[in-house]
């Protein structure tokens, strides 16, 4: 490990007095001001937890659902998974040391870990529209470089595009092509192969609005339009040419406040979602001939389908059993449900 160019690299990436921030479920997020110290650090862990691990490892660069002013960092695992639980904590101790014992507490994970640094590491990096997102990308090249990693920064992604660009490098190419291409292609089959038999609308296409939470989505959407044009006619608003990041649209702003968002137009039976900033959390809700508002979370989706199969199963005289996986952020009423009253 290069002591000096650490040592000199981090004075350029200082640290505000008196900080303190915790790796959680989404990573890191605060005041984008404030991150530059932990973007620099992160690039610097990637590299390790990608020597220990010999495989790609990802930087995503965003504060998902959180206000403009924000930002935000989460390393993804080489299945395209959240980082592993220990190395969390290590997030937490490397973003939060005070300059002197940065290198020490460098040095502290790789012996804990068994980190060889003589592997090769390899590191991908994709970032949401926020202004500060490209500045703060740059940070964590800086921390990569300084390590000796490589890296493939892929710039303005969603972060479910980044996860699977992770998954692709470590299978070889054998799950999927690591392009954004490659993602539009592998996600578009699934949904055509899925939706074939499905009854058409009378037009013969399905239609869907889309508030975009003007972030990343819109743009990725727009791209991704073409692979879709058999099956479903999207309508795309919130598309950030005019309002500002998460501002009284996206999927938290619609699930907190249970109304559609501003700026999309709703008539009654239309099919109508939102996603977040960076796209990688959606709600679907429409209004009936009252306009009266439904929102329909995944969690009332899965417990619809449980509903459904459940339904199916005991007609056909079947006592086959199933499961319905939840994230941490599942509603612990619809969790309830699922357990006692369908005893799923």
């Amino acid at each position: 490990m290069d002591v000096e160019a650490v040592t000199k690299y981090s004075k350029l990436h200082a640290k505000p007095l008196g900080f303190f921030l915790q790796y959680g479920t989404a990573g890191f997020r605060c005041k984008a001001g404030n991150l530059n110290h932990v973007m620099f650090r992160m690039g610097l862990l990637a590299v390790l937890r990608s020597k220990k691990t010999k495989s790609t490892i990802g930087v995503m660069v965003t504060a998902s659902h959180n206000p403009e002013e924000d930002n935000g960092v989460k390393l993804i695992d080489p299945s395209g998974e959240m980082l592993a639980p220990t190395w969390e904590d290590h997030a937490t101790f490397l973003a939060n040391a005070e300059e002197p014992q940065l290198h020490c507490v460098l040095t502290e994970i790789c012996q804990k870990e068994a980190v060889d640094l003589q592997n090769k590491a390899f590191v991908v990096i994709g970032r949401d529209t926020r202004p500060s997102s490209k500045e703060l990308s740059q940070s964590a090249i800086d921390g990569i470089s300084v390590l000796g990693g490589q890296y493939q920064d892929y710039g303005l992604v969603t972060t479910p595009q980044l996860h699977y660009m992770v998954r692709c490098h470590n299978t070889q190419g054998s799950y999927g092509t690591p392009t954004v291409e490659g993602y539009y292609q592998k996600l578009s089959k699934a949904f055509l192969e899925l939706t074939m038999q499905a009854a058409s609308q009378k037009d013969g296409h399905r239609g869907l609005k889309i508030d975009c939470a003007n972030g990343i989505g819109a743009l990725k959407l727009k791209e991704m339009e073409p692979y879709l044009s058999e099956s479903l006619a999207i309508d795309l608003a919130n598309d950030g040419r005019e309002g500002k990041l998460n501002h009284m649209c996206g999927a938290d702003f619609v699930k907190v406040h249970q109304k559609p968002p501003v700026g999309l137009q709703m008539n009654p039976g239309e099919r109508c979602c939102s996603l977040d900033g960076d796209a990688d959390r959606i709600v679907y809700y429409y209004v009936d001939t009252a306009c009266h508002f439904h929102l329909l979370d995944g969690d009332k989706i899965a417990t619809l389908i449980s509903t459904f199969l459940k339904e199916l199963l005991m007609k056909a005289g079947q006592t086959l059993s199933f499961a319905v996986i939840q994230t941490a952020y599942a509603n612990g009423s619809s969790t309830g449900y699922l357990e006692q009253t369908m005893k799923v």
